[in-house]
């Protein structure tokens, strides 16, 4: 047994693939991926390595003469759609518990709600799987909850902190809420933790202002931030699901193991939890060591990460990594917008 698969068959936690690469992602569903992650960054590499494979599908979209963000949006469907057409069977095996994938709105959209709700609807309506994937913004929480009002599925991104989880879980209850009043089954959230964009984000912020953190407190830091979140949503029951994603090492499972929630593994560290053993601990309980944390804390942008109230909504976008995220999404989406 793998310790992949140990953790499926004796903890709580879940694993969703992170590629929209068909072949990819036939492996990850062998090892018992039960939904798919995708993105601007990874629709458009698998777009690139499948441009062949997908030939019909893409020309078609480009055949339309749409304009540059709308074509980018037709071909992010291309590899979204084939995605979930591999998925379909679980999710209509479980009867729509399990078997989701994500379709992200243009990051470019990330503060205009004006745009970001008729996409949703729009993506909503590619496959009957679709987890549309909305920023962690202010203007993104809005539409979050509008989507969940009326049945949709969202999965909240560019998410790496304790308050923005927070935001979303409640925002997902407001919905849900609204929902249920009018007779509407509540659409599901998955409230995404990119664990290892944050210790990379922190671990230059220190290097730049020299604080007394090490590379060994540095390496704790998402999983800091994981835990706390985690003991809230227990603490509240909040029905949204935590999905941590971006990992840097099998440390971040490994150190979550036993966790009721969601990880999002790339085929890199699906090989190194395939092919190494790990100690069969359940470590969710295991606290971050208060030392590491006191160290972290010196590093004012792990403070306002860690602290339930470190931001309001209108500062999500102004985070620092926030930015540096939306910039590479950005970036990726211009390339499907270019792409002839």
């Amino acid at each position: 047994m793998t310790y992949l698969d140990w953790v499926v068959e004796h903890t709580a936690t879940q694993w969703w693939h992170d590629s929209a690469d068909p072949g990819e992602l036939e492996l990850g569903l062998r090892r018992g991926a039960i939904g798919v992650t995708t993105n601007p960054v990874l629709a458009a590499t698998a777009l690139k390595s499948n441009r062949e494979r997908w030939r019909m599908d893409v020309d078609r979209a480009l055949a339309r003469g749409l304009p540059a963000e709308q074509k980018a949006e037709a071909l992010m469907e291309v590899a979204v759609t084939r995605a979930a057409e591999q998925l379909l069977p679980a999710f209509r095996n479980s009867c729509g518990r399990s078997g989701f994938v994500c379709a992200q709105v243009n990051p470019v959209r990330a503060a205009d709600r004006d745009c970001m709700y008729p996409m949703a609807k729009r993506f909503h309506g590619w496959a009957p799987n679709i987890a549309v994937k909305l920023p962690a913004t202010a203007a993104g929480l809005d539409v979050l909850e509008e989507c969940v009002a009326e049945g949709i599925t969202v999965t909240a991104t560019v998410s790496f902190t304790v308050p923005q989880v927070v935001a979303v879980a409640e925002r997902h209850r407001a919905g849900s809420r609204r929902a249920m009043a009018r007779g509407i089954t509540p659409g599901k959230c998955f409230a995404v933790i990119m664990i290892g964009r944050l210790d990379d984000y922190l671990r230059e912020v220190a290097h730049d202002s020299h604080p007394a953190v090490a590379e060994s407190d540095i390496v704790q830091a998402g999983l800091a931030v994981t835990k706390r979140a985690y003991s809230i949503y227990k603490e509240r029951e909040y029905d949204a699901v935590l999905l941590v994603a971006a990992l840097r090492g099998a440390h971040h499972l490994t150190e979550l193991a036993g966790a009721d929630l969601l990880m999002s593994i790339h085929p890199t560290y699906q090989e190194v939890l395939v092919l190494q053993d790990f100690a069969h601990d359940l470590r969710i309980d295991w606290p971050i060591a208060e030392d590491v944390v006191r160290r972290l804390q010196q590093i004012p942008d792990f403070a306002r990460a860690y602290e339930p109230d470190g931001m309001t909504p209108a500062e999500f976008l102004g985070f620092g990594l926030s930015q540096r995220t939306l910039g590479q999404f950005i970036e990726s989406w211009k390339q499907l917008e270019s792409l002839t």
